[in-house]
């Protein structure tokens, strides 16, 4: 199956200041966002394979886009979903976001063995997404937790799916919870 993208953009968010303390690195946060024609909408189908099969080819077009707009900064942290158009089902976004979609991103990246978190849903245009996201080393670095609110206003239309990958250069600004860190996290990956 060959997916039809109708439309792909990237936003880019980026904290400076949290309780009025400067950030020594700003917080940049990226999206990129791929809308597509649901084969499926208006119909139920057992096998999702050919979603599956066919998602690497969109998380490698995805992946380019996100990652310019992180420059200079590298990723520390990441997270996907989706949203369906009510013709379509919560099942097909999910297809699209399997580890094969997302191994693209890892590759451009340059590493990424942590698991990435997720969010999907069913909705119409200008629903609120939140995406969580977590550090791509180790899922248990608390100050990655974190996520990206989006608001799609003209989409998914009911026969679309919006796939959404998000990207961070950082943890949270002001993070203070304890835990490992992110820099003990890449050391132990390192060995």
């Amino acid at each position: 199956m060959e997916l039809k993208v109708r439309r792909v953009f990237t936003m880019v968010e980026e904290r400076r200041i949290e309780s009025g303390r400067v950030a020594d690195v700003p917080l940049r946060k990226v999206a990129t966002v791929a809308i597509l024609e649901n084969p499926y909408a208006g119909r139920y189908v057992e096998n999702l394979s050919s979603l599956i099969k066919a998602s690497p080819v969109l998380g490698a077009q995805m992946a380019a886009p996100a990652l310019s707009a992180m420059a200079p900064y590298d990723v520390q942290s990441y997270g996907k979903g989706g949203l369906v158009g009510i013709g379509g089902e919560q099942e097909h976004a999910n297809a699209l976001l399997t580890t094969v979609f997302a191994n693209p991103f890892r590759e451009a990246i340059g590493r990424g063995d942590a698991w990435i978190s997720s969010m999907t849903k069913v909705a119409g245009p200008g629903t609120m997404i939140d995406i969580p996201m977590n550090s791509i080393d180790d899922v248990y670095v608390r100050s990655h937790y974190d996520g990206m609110s989006l608001v799609l206003p003209d989409a998914p239309m009911p026969d679309e799916i919006a796939v959404i990958f998000c990207l961070a250069n950082r943890g949270r600004i002001n993070a203070r919870v304890g835990g490992m860190t992110y820099a003990e996290a890449r050391k132990a990956k390192k060995g």
